[in-house]
């Protein structure tokens, strides 16, 4: 039964995502230590609390059919935590190596949940969604934590 407060915690939780996915992609890209890094960084922290927070919401009014998604919140907000942590050590990898298991997990829930909804994706058998996240971004992460150590 869908109801009110679903669709509230919908409405939050849809853009949040959408935000939490675009400032990653711009923290990523930018340089690092830049204002704009910094900047972007911060609205991703705040953006995926709230759709983390707007999530377990979710996924207590639908108990117990989505238990998997709030534990990939959770992975996704405390490696986000944990990099945000390490953000001004000497040596960045862990906040790089955080930061990026953080949006990883994030784009995993996403895809776990609406993969087999969206077109072309839906051909795809349903463990690719946990998978296809980590097969592109550790790949990604291994390589800028190797060229950062240099």
């Amino acid at each position: 039964m869908f109801s009110v407060f679903d669709a509230f915690l919908l409405a939050v939780h849809v853009p949040a995502g959408v935000v939490t996915v675009i400032s990653g992609a711009g923290a990523m890209l930018s340089d690092k230590g830049s204002s704009t890094h910094r900047r972007r960084g911060r609205i991703y922290l705040g953006a995926l609390a709230v759709a983390c927070l707007s999530g377990a919401g979710l996924v207590a009014t639908r108990w117990p059919r989505f238990p998997h998604l709030l534990a990939l919140g959770i992975l996704a907000a405390s490696l986000a935590a944990a990099g945000y942590a390490t953000r001004r050590r000497p040596a960045p990898l862990a906040h790089l190596a955080a930061m990026g298991g953080s949006y990883i997990t994030m784009l995993t829930a996403f895809y776990v949940d609406n993969g087999p909804k969206l077109p072309l994706w839906s051909l795809l058998p349903p463990i690719a969604f946990w998978f296809l996240p980590s097969a592109f971004g550790i790949p990604v992460i291994v390589r800028a934590v190797h060229r950062r150590a240099r």
